[in-house]
């Protein structure tokens, strides 16, 4: 009876545990993740400052953020700005 119940909780677990991993996360999405942090300046969190970035660096934080939103309103700006083919003005 024991090695019974024994064989259903490890078939149990190993279906579970099955589950789980499947539902992780693929290295694009992690790689887009790592992107988007460094983009937002958590590269610059040490260990005295963390969660937040460390003061030393904000300024720093602060002229990424500043030049990465300049791009990407230059690059709306140019998207916007090009007429798309076939059209008459």
């Amino acid at each position: 009876m024991k090695k019974i119940a024994f064989a259903a909780l490890s078939l149990a677990v190993l279906v579970a545990s099955s589950s789980v991993f499947a539902e992780g996360k693929t290295r694009a999405q992690v790689y887009q993740e790592l992107i988007e942090a460094q983009q937002n300046g958590l590269d610059y969190v040490t260990d005295t400052s963390y969660p937040d970035v460390n003061p030393i660096f904000a300024q720093q934080v602060a002229h990424n953020k500043e030049a990465l939103a300049a791009k990407a309103a230059a690059a709306s700006h140019a998207a916007s700005s090009t007429a798309p083919a076939g059209s008459v003005n």
